[in-house]
């Protein structure tokens, strides 16, 4: 029988369970989110011998926790910013072309996904080359209630490339639109 392994051997924060990540590891992956969308550049850069695969999928790599990170804080700027501005978004409410888009729709989720009293886990994340496999799971803190859960691809050129395809299947349990609260929650920046 296989062994089975942490999904996050080697990445910088273990989001797999709801533990809280420390503090000032929380801090320094939200300044690294800011940090990596900042390189990202208006077209999507070839992959070759000066930006291999190997390269795009260690910064995917170191990509990963940010991402977590900004969604259990509710940073929907930074969330937003991880996308190509010609993303293309399949899903069950979809599909989505440009990150525009994309975003006005999948803020009510992220409101929903970050709300207080509620806790996202990605229990497995997977990498290879430019695509990021994931499922995750939403929880509600007092009641145990599943919230939401899925299952996502992501198909990231690294940091200057940003995610150009994402492909998502989501399942709502509780709510769908989240409400103005909430909504405001989300569509803060940071303070």
């Amino acid at each position: 029988m296989k062994n089975r392994v942490n999904f996050y051997q080697g990445l910088t924060a273990d989001y797999s369970t709801p533990a809280p990540i420390p503090p000032a590891v929380a801090q320094k992956l939200i300044e690294d989110a800011a940090r990596f969308i900042a390189l990202k550049e208006p077209t999507l850069p070839d992959i070759d011998s000066n930006y291999p695969l190997s390269q795009i999928e260690q910064e995917n790599r170191d990509w990963w926790p940010t991402h977590c990170e900004a969604l259990r804080q509710g940073r929907g700027d930074l969330l937003a910013g991880e996308y190509a501005e010609n993303l293309t978004y399949f899903c069950s409410d979809g599909p989505f072309y440009g990150r525009a888009e994309s975003t006005q729709r999948e803020a009510n989720w992220w409101a929903i996904l970050s709300q207080p009293g509620v806790t996202m886990t990605w229990p497995l994340v997977m990498f290879k080359g430019e695509i990021v496999y994931f499922e995750w799971k939403c929880n509600d803190t007092n009641t145990g209630e599943t919230i939401a859960k899925g299952n996502v691809t992501w198909v990231r050129r690294g940091h200057r490339g940003a995610c150009y395809l994402k492909c998502e299947q989501l399942t709502f349990y509780r709510d769908v639109f989240a409400p103005a609260e909430l909504m405001n929650l989300i569509t803060r920046e940071a303070a």
